[in-house]
């Protein structure tokens, strides 16, 4: 930690940074940060630096409202798209009461925690989301959004606006030194996916939180809007997050064994049938909007079906192919969350799922051979294949109703978060959409 520290400092002073930006996250995963001058950057890396928690939603009470940001100096990094007149720099925080405990409400440390219950088993957990996302005209929501393209999946486009910006995007996530797997273009009009290479989930978290501002940054100068909204146009797909998962005990991947047919262990078994056990809990975080039920939703490609397979996109947990010189690639594919979710509490419950799989010796289910979404509601009971919840407000009674989800994220972040998706369902169940209006005035 010390010689890290030394790093950032003798960085910042050579680089002649201007400014850093202590970065940190809200329950509900929105990004914040307050920037600091160098002169202070010493002290913060030793003591942190207080600042008023009440102001932020999840985080403190009025009566307790101080809190102390510590930079994790593993995370400093500078932001190219600054004028080199002007270097500023990035470091992510930690967020500690002022007795110098863990802070109850920083999603940092509930990940942290999930971590550290698989770090006693002998896992280290990694994770690889493909992230997806939209190009705007704009952000005005009084008309349906102006897409910048008709494209496709995988649409080889000359070369456009969007496409630039996916480039530029790219580049600058790979200066920062993000590894980017691939990107392309998605399925929707507009819509585009970046997919990252594997890491630890604490650092993929991080790196989630960057992509998203890195390409609202890059598309906000050119005056273009990038949504990460779940479902933000009818008729088309929406934006996923299919995150890839793995478990290693040191460097032996233990997702992998030679000897079963599909190349799987015991504990990739048991994980996955976890996940699926626990899937209905999770879903309020993996998918905490309103709008991310309209993307889970049949007939889109979304996974509803809560089933496993090994080629079957149609189920909610799918298990890539492997070559036979990459069994150290060996991961199951998790489909259901989009990129809107907050990256840190849905690495916990996802991990915590999973362990609850191995720890229990849960049985994996058979896998689902057949095109889930052509088969009846009759069919399905038949096979036992139950759906995820259809809303928010369903997610919620199951995520209240959930002890693994109390124990994972904490009395505080628990309580709090189901609190705000009530208040989000209560507030959306009061709208009068255009949808009633069209449909229902001119009629009753």
């Amino acid at each position: 930690m010390r010689s890290q520290q030394e790093y950032v400092l003798r960085t910042v002073e050579e680089r002649n940074i201007r400014f850093v930006q202590l970065w940190f996250t809200d329950v509900l995963g929105t990004a914040k940060t307050f920037s600091i001058t160098p002169a202070e950057l010493e002290n913060a890396l030793e003591e942190g630096m207080t600042f008023d928690g009440s102001a932020i939603d999840g985080f403190s009470r009025v009566q307790e409202s101080d809190v102390l940001a510590r930079p994790d100096p593993k995370t400093f990094q500078l932001l190219p798209w600054h004028p080199d007149d002007i270097p500023v720099a990035r470091v992510f925080c930690d967020l500690f009461n002022l007795d110098g405990s863990p802070f109850e409400g920083c999603p940092r440390h509930t990940l942290r925690r999930t971590l550290d219950r698989a770090r006693d088993q002998g896992f280290t957990f990694y994770a690889a989301p493909e992230i997806e996302y939209f190009y705007f005209a704009d952000a005005d929501p009084s008309h349906t959004p102006v897409t910048l393209d008709s494209g496709s999946y995988f649409e080889l486009t000359a070369s456009d606006v969007a496409s630039d910006l996916r480039t530029r995007t790219v580049l600058t996530l790979e200066e920062m030194g993000i590894p980017v797997e691939h990107a392309q273009h998605e399925d929707s009009p507009s819509q585009h996916e970046i997919d990252l290479r594997y890491t630890d989930a604490l650092t993929m978290a991080d790196t989630v939180m960057t992509v998203r501002l890195v390409v609202k940054e890059m598309a906000q100068r050119r005056g273009i809007h990038a949504s990460f909204m779940p479902k933000p146009l009818a008729g088309v797909q929406g934006s996923g997050m299919h995150t890839h998962l793995s478990l290693f005990e040191g460097d032996t991947n233990a997702f992998y064994d030679a000897e079963d047919p599909d190349g799987l262990s015991p504990v990739a078994k048991r994980f996955m049938a976890g996940l699926l056990r626990h899937a209905h809990e999770i879903t309020a975080v993996t998918n905490q909007w309103v709008n991310s039920y309209k993307r889970l939703v049949s007939g889109y490609e979304a996974p509803i079906h809560v089933s496993w397979a090994r080629n079957n996109r149609s189920a909610l947990a799918r298990v890539p192919f492997v070559k036979r010189n990459k069994i150290e690639s060996t991961r199951v594919e998790y489909r259901a969350p989009d990129s809107a979710c907050n990256p840190y509490l849905a690495f916990a419950v996802i991990l915590a799922a999973g362990l609850k799989g191995i720890e229990e010796g849960y049985e994996l289910p058979r896998e689902a051979a057949a095109n889930l979404f052509a088969m009846t509601p009759e069919e399905l009971a038949a096979e036992q294949i139950r759906s995820l919840p259809g809303s928010l407000n369903e997610a919620v009674a199951d995520m209240e109703n959930s002890e693994l989800m109390a124990e994972t994220l904490g009395e505080h972040v628990f309580e709090w978060f189901i609190r705000n998706k009530r208040a989000e369902w209560a507030s959306y169940k009061t709208h009068i959409s255009q949808f009633e209006l069209d449909r229902y005035l001119p009629l009753l």
